[in-house]
């Protein structure tokens, strides 16, 4: 029963994920596909610069939802399962949503859901990291790797060894899904943040 209580678990996740927002709040309230605009991705940055700031503050809080959602979903099932594992599987949602053709974000802001539900303190410090780095680079791009690894020197101050794992995947991920952008950095043709 455990099992199938596990595997309920898991696709719950995956489809919450897979929610996305800003495909949602674009065609439903602005008629708008974000996805053929600035860098076609769907998630908050780029809901922010296509279709400005309430929008992209409402995408920016479904998508943080999803996965502090997915975390609770152990609690909420009565399941043994790690809380971390549904938060990875939404996070994995987000970037390659059944929904939108396994097209989606970047998975910062549900990586971040994750973290608060799980880890509030690694939640905030990594907050804090991208906020401040935003400020002074004014790159959402650059900022978002260096909140994911404050995020991970937060988890090793924990002290819990799953929550260290899954905070290095997730930099690495993060990271990873940024390399273009950091290739723009370096060009000078990425985008920056206007205040």
């Amino acid at each position: 029963m455990n099992v199938l209580t596990n595997a309920i678990i898991i696709l719950l996740a995956y489809f919450i994920g897979s929610i996305p927002f800003a495909l949602v709040i674009g065609k439903g309230f602005y008629k708008t596909d974000v996805r053929k605009h600035g860098s076609g991705n769907l998630g908050a940055t780029n809901t922010f610069r296509t279709l400005g700031k309430k929008a992209g503050i409402i995408v920016l809080i479904g998508d943080i939802a999803k996965g502090s959602l997915a975390v609770c979903l152990p609690l909420m099932m009565n399941s043994h399962l790690h809380m971390l594992v549904p938060g990875f599987i939404a996070i994995l949602g987000h970037s390659y949503p059944v929904f939108a053709k396994f097209k989606g974000g970047k998975s910062v802001a549900t990586a971040a859901g994750v973290f608060l539900a799980f880890s509030p303190l690694a939640f905030i410090l990594g907050i804090l990291a991208f906020l401040i780095s935003l400020k002074i680079s004014k790159y959402v791009s650059l900022s978002s790797p260096i909140g994911a690894l404050v995020a991970f020197l937060a988890s090793i101050y924990v002290g819990d060894a799953v929550l260290m794992v899954f905070a290095a995947v997730i930099f690495v991920f993060i990271t990873w899904k940024h390399i273009k952008n950091f290739k723009r950095i370096k060009l000078g043709t990425e985008p920056k943040v206007n205040f």
